[in-house]
């Protein structure tokens, strides 16, 4: 499979759009330092608009994402940055409702990507991040970024996100 050279028209009108932005550009003055102090870690779901759900401009949180809103290792790296780089001094976790990974299959996802890509799914050491509670796992996440050694002790908050309301949920430690 691999790479198509060119672009599609989606990418086209992702080139477009962005020059109609750049027309009315006002933010140079921003730094990469986030106005609000939050470092949000969410699932990657188009249907999760974090900044809309959270009533958040451009520059006012950074914003880490991946398939789940699990604390990876390079969630953990970004988060040290965002700390020690660019003073951020507080995390919210948001997972979802509907995520795919909930109740997900491993194997059936290895299989499925080795055929997909024609290897041996034998050989595919991904971990996707299935889990089978949601709850359970946002607490998970939540505990991995309050205790990790590298990260500052600051608040960490975990919240799920109504797929069907667009309303967050808080989720109060186990």
């Amino acid at each position: 499979m691999g790479h198509v050279p060119g672009g599609g028209r989606e990418y086209a009108r992702l080139l477009a759009e962005n020059e109609r932005y750049t027309e009315a550009f006002d933010r140079s003055a921003l730094t990469a330092a986030p106005l609000s102090g939050l470092a949000i870690v969410a699932c990657m779901d188009a249907r999760l608009d974090v900044e809309e759900a959270l009533g958040l401009r451009t520059g006012d949180a950074h914003i880490i994402r991946n398939a789940g809103g699990l604390a990876t290792d390079d969630v953990i790296r970004s988060l040290i940055v965002s700390q020690q780089l660019l003073g951020t001094n507080e995390v919210v976790v948001i997972q979802h409702t509907g995520c795919g990974l909930h109740g997900a299959d491993e194997d059936a996802l290895r299989d499925s990507l080795g055929a997909s890509v024609g290897v041996d799914a034998g050989e595919i050491r991904v971990d996707f991040g299935s889990f089978a509670d949601l709850q359970a796992n946002l607490l998970a996440q939540v505990a991995v970024l309050r205790e990790h050694p590298l990260l500052l002790d600051v608040p960490v908050h975990g919240l799920i996100f109504d797929v069907a309301t667009g309303r967050l949920h808080e989720v109060d430690r186990a």
